[in-house]
């Protein structure tokens, strides 16, 4: 297996929470970084510059709304540009909100569908050929709620369903050269609509470690599907502390 310290990754939706926490852990693993980003700026820089501190010209940064199909294949070309391939993409940017049936927009259901599904497709058909020729592979970050419902999000639940069909379907078109997987994170961080505190221990009590997750376990999970898992495609892996299991 070729070393880490060769591999370049695009990722997107990097600048924030768990994109931030994955950012570091493959970094510190060696890795190059296309950090994609939409609007968070000031963020997506800071975490530039510090990664860049500790080893320079590691990191680029991709600005990109990625509801725009015609731009994504753009990202791909500048990460191969910049350090000439492109070992892994990790599709984990996403849109999350409350699409209640009766009062949910056509709007609604294109921009969920956009992040969570459509952009991860045409990535990877524009990465394809990069991650072919140097036996590449795919994470994309799917949903334990892909699995089971979440009241008032149906749209946001198909379209993470949808995702984690096109997970397996890829790892069989891109099989044998290119590797593909996905990670269902449970109880992770709390949404940023927020969440009372009677939600959080209802929810919490029903998951056996009886504790939420942090970034960092989903990054190891990233680093470990990218690096030590050479025998491992078509999965997802439920990031859950057993959530699933009931």
């Amino acid at each position: 297996m070729q070393s880490t310290s060769t591999k370049t990754v695009l990722l997107t939706g990097g600048a924030r929470r768990i994109g931030a926490a994955i950012a570091r852990t493959l970094h510190q693993a060696g890795m190059n970084l296309a950090l994609h980003y939409r609007v968070s700026t000031e963020a997506a820089e800071a975490l530039r510059d510090e990664l860049n501190r500790r080893r320079a010209e590691s990191v680029l940064l991709l600005q990109a709304d990625l509801r725009d199909t015609a731009s994504l294949p753009a990202l791909v070309e500048h990460t191969v540009a910049r350090w000439g391939r492109l070992d892994a993409l990790v599709n984990n940017a996403s849109s999350f909100y409350a699409t209640p049936l009766g009062q949910t927009t056509e709007a609604e259901w294109d921009d969920l569908l956009a992040s969570n599904l459509k952009a991860p497709f045409f990535l990877s058909q524009a990465a394809a050929p990069h991650l072919r020729a140097v036996g590449g592979s795919i994470v994309n970050l799917v949903d334990i709620y892909a699995q089971r419902p979440l009241q008032n999000h149906p749209v946001y639940c198909t379209a993470k369903a949808g995702l984690a069909m096109l997970t397996r379907s890829l790892a069989w078109e891109l099989g044998p050269a290119v590797r593909v997987n996905g990670i269902a994170p449970g109880a992770i961080l709390w949404p940023e609509q927020g969440v009372s505190e009677t939600a959080k221990a209802q929810l919490l009590s029903r998951i056996p470690l009886r504790r939420r997750g942090e970034p960092e376990d989903i990054a190891r999970t990233v680093l470990f599907l990218l690096q030590d898992a050479g025998y491992i495609s078509g999965q997802i892996i439920a990031v859950d502390g057993g959530h699933l299991s009931g």
